[in-house]
């Protein structure tokens, strides 16, 4: 395999976007610079690591999918002696850590009790999850425990990335705020008072290196005295720095120092503390990203919804397609159904141009890549396929005008180049193999490339327009023909495979369909039918024989799965049925146990009545009464059980009613319908009624008169479901950025233009993007990233990396889906 069968099959394309669903830049570098595994053993390992995500992903919510930083520059920097992190470098080990051992709880059906400090130091529990399998275990057994990394980044550093007000700093911040107080009380004595105002060009201090200063007109430069920092371009301005406030700048900038010793101190001992774990996080790193791009192939496999290809690896065993459709044509795909089995190493497929041929060789070859990449197949189950040590391809135009070859010369250069490589485990694919020549020469090249090949065992599929390549198909042992389908009434290619039959070009049909003149196709016709043979009447016969068949098996489908609705509905009318009468004597059960409590109490009461005194006339009338009413109890309770009863009969005469709206009833033919009609039974929709007892039929591009009796009603074909989305008025709506700047911008106004930027993203699918904020004073930051934390669409933020703007950048990830 090389890069140019990649670029043939657009492997690359397919790999790209594999690359894009991991969460670490790192992690997408791997992929992108990962090639398909050739050994039988890897590639199950492989596929059966990526099942068991990609089934995960699909059963368990919380897949943790939040950004991995990028630390592997970092880990040398951790060897150095004495070397020191910056804030932004401890941070990105921090969240990286963080983020594996997230993957790590998730992996073993575990989750972070939200009372802990984080990810790193709250206790886990057991999340609602299937057993967790071997080899999701293994994978998370790797990722060695690094967490003591995290608890020290984090014991320095807020989870925003901001340094902690730790005891160190405390007594020397609180000096230099003291001292930034005394000194906005020494610039107020200037700019507060008449005096002095006039004087000045501002009505507030500035600031120049780090000193507050004072923009004096220059006229009144000797009545403020002080050192003269920087003069404005005109020459109208001094920037003084009063005498009475040099030594206050001065205290300031010595305590700042202290503090940037300090902030210094803290950091290096931190650094110590974290390169004694060096080589844990260099393993972390390393099985974290294999993980990940682990991860990225399971989630392409989940979106796609394919399924995993079968098979033992051994050459000898089938190639099977099902209904498989090229990844990159999307819902204009085609199912391909195609079937090699193990004795067959070789499949020359003829038909029509535009039949689909080449898509199918495409198919072939990108299904085998992808599938030893690890990938599931958009394709239906039973899909089989071995695996190959190389899969090579001739495809498409090859003529190259810098190199001075035809388009003959430059296929042969490269099949001369595959017949050297190809070995008996190999998948080699040759579209229009002879074409470019003399007919006769092409063909007798073809056949003794084929004959090469086939003697080396390589599994072969190929394309050709050649005629007598059709007859030495049937001539080779382990080879077989097939072609593409080709409707003889519309014109045009139906893209379905027909194994074991060779098909016709079609020529002459497809050059009159695009207009070529019909005294020109006549007379190429008469040309043709004084040297045809018979076999093309044969091959015609043979195609709308397996076009009969298969409509036969589609009509034969429809009706089995007619009748299984049939007795879905009669088992789901016995169900409902015993559930209600289940249900009534529940009900009745109830209020007859009811009953009988009720009345054992008050005959309890009246006998104990009897007993405890003589027998008199009112206690003999309370029994009679009683007896009485028992009596009448009973009657009302036979009236409600039989108008239950009642209920349920006519309920049961209901659900037994056949049919149900029709469905069991065979319909009658209407407009609109799908029905197989004619002797060759084709499918066609039904478009109106022309006279009595005879409807106009649309098949393909052609509408034709049948009588009602050669029409039989069909299942539509089921269709992708068109969602409706409601059309949004995005006139007023701001278009997404990929980087929005604050700065400038008051902090109301600047929430406001990020709150407008996060709507407009989400709206048009921007998942990332950058707010610059600047550093300043810190309160835009800080807003910025408060306002952030409280957006339930906002994912995660982060700042950017030092040479993109470090903490005056931040990197914004919304939710996705």
């Amino acid at each position: 395999m090389n890069d140019k069968t990649f670029a043939l099959l657009e492997f690359e394309i397919i790999r790209a976007r594999v690359a894009e669903r991991a969460l670490s830049e790192e992690a997408s570098g791997l992929i992108t610079g990962d090639v398909p595994r050739t050994d039988p053993d890897g590639v199950a390992s492989l596929k059966a690591v990526v099942s068991e995500l990609t089934a995960l992903i699909g059963s368990v919510t919380g897949e943790p999918r939040t950004s991995i930083p990028s630390i592997g520059f970092l880990l040398p920097k951790l060897a150095v002696d004495g070397a020191v992190l910056e804030l932004d470098e401890a941070y990105a080990l921090g969240l990286f850590v963080d983020r594996a051992e997230e993957v790590r709880l998730w992996l073993t059906g575990k989750k972070t009790d939200s009372g802990g400090e984080g990810e790193s130091g709250g206790r886990t529990a057991p999340l609602s999850r299937p057993e967790l399998s071997p080899v999701l275990a293994e994978l998370a057994a790797e990722l060695p425990d690094c967490r003591p990394v995290s608890r020290e980044v984090f014991r320095v550093l807020t989870r925003d990335g901001d340094l902690r007000d730790l005891p160190e700093f405390r007594e020397i911040r609180k000096r230099i705020h003291n001292l930034n107080r005394d000194l906005d009380a020494l610039g107020s004595r200037y700019t507060g008072r008449e005096e002095y105002r006039r004087m000045l060009q501002s009505g507030l201090p500035s600031q120049r290196d780090g000193r507050m200063v004072l923009a004096v007109k220059a006229n009144f430069r000797g009545r403020i005295k002080g050192i003269v920092h920087e003069v404005s371009s005109s020459g109208q301005t001094l920037f003084i720095e009063p005498e009475d406030v040099v030594e206050k700048n001065n205290e300031i900038l010595i305590e700042q120092r202290r503090l940037d010793a300090e902030i210094l101190k803290v950091l290096r001992e931190m650094t110590a503390v974290i390169a004694r774990e060096r080589d844990s996080l260099a393993v972390l790193h390393e099985k974290l990203l294999n993980l990940e791009t682990l991860r990225a192939r399971a989630r392409y496999s989940h979106e796609t919804r394919g399924v995993f290809a079968a098979g033992d690896g051994r050459m000898d065993s089938p190639l099977v397609l099902k209904q498989a459709r090229h990844p990159l044509l999307g819902i204009k795909a085609v199912p391909i159904d195609l079937s090699m089995p193990g004795g067959v190493r070789t499949v020359i497929i003829t038909g029509p141009n535009t039949g689909g041929k080449t898509v199918t060789l495409k198919t072939v070859g990108l299904f085998a890549l992808m599938n030893q990449f690890g990938l599931a197949l958009p394709a239906e189950e039973g899909t089989k396929l071995p695996v190959f040590d190389g899969v090579y391809a001739d495809i498409g135009d090859e003529q190259s005008i810098s190199q001075s070859l035809s388009t003959f010369s430059a296929h042969m250069t490269n099949i001369a180049s595959i017949t050297d490589q190809a070995t008996a485990d190999s998948l080699v694919l040759l579209d229009e193999l002879g074409s470019g020549t003399d007919p006769e020469e092409g063909s007798a090249i073809a056949m003794a490339i084929l004959d090469y090949l086939i003697e080396k065992q390589v599994r072969i599929l190929t394309t050709t327009h050649h005629g007598i390549l059709k007859n030495y198909g049937y001539t080779r042992e382990g080879v077989e023909n097939a072609s593409v389908e080709f409707d003889g009434k519309t014109l045009s290619p139906t893209y379905r495979i027909a194994m074991g039959i060779p098909g016709e070009s079609r020529a002459l049909d497809i050059a009159a369909r695009n207009g070529l003149r019909p005294d020109i196709t006549a007379k190429a016709r008469s040309y043709l039918d004084e040297e045809r043979s018979d076999i093309s009447a044969l091959i015609s016969g043979l195609k709308y024989k397996h076009r009969e068949l298969d409509d036969v098996l589609e009509a034969g489908k429809a009706e089995e799965k007619r009748l299984r609705e049939e007795r879905r509905q009669a088992d789901l009318k016995e169900l409902r049925l015993r559930q209600k009468e289940l249900d009534l004597k529940n009900n009745s059960m109830g209020t007859v146990n009811r009953f009988l409590s009720e009345s054992r109490k008050t005959l309890e009461n009246l006998v104990r009545e009897i007993k405890e005194g003589e027998l008199t006339r009112e206690k003999t009338l309370k029994v009679k009464e009683f007896l009485a009413g028992l009596e009448e109890s009973a009657a009302a309770q036979a009236a409600e059980l039989e108008a239950q009863q009642e209920q349920l009969r006519k309920d049961r005469k209901e659900l037994e009613t056949p049919g149900d709206g029709g469905q069991n009833q065979i319909p009658a033919i209407a407009p609109g319908m799908e029905v197989l009609a004619g002797e060759f039974k084709r499918r066609g929709t039904v478009l109106r009624q022309d006279k009595k007892g005879t409807w106009i039929v649309e098949i393909g591009s052609l509408k034709m008169g049948f009588p009602e009796g050669d029409l039989i009603p069909v299942q539509p074909r089921e269709e992708e479901k068109k969602v409706s989305v409601a059309s949004l008025d995005l006139a007023d709506t701001a278009q997404a950025q990929f980087e929005i700047s604050l700065r400038g911008m008051r902090l109301e106004e600047a929430l406001r233009a990020l709150q407008r930027q996060i709507d407009a993203a989400a709206l048009s699918g921007l998942y990332e993007f950058s707010v610059v904020h600047g550093k300043g004073d810190g309160i835009l930051q800080k807003g910025v990233h408060d306002f952030l934390r409280r957006q339930p669409m906002v994912a995660d933020y982060y700042f950017s990396r030092p040479e993109l703007g470090g903490f005056g950048r931040t990197e914004v990830v919304l939710k996705r889906g």
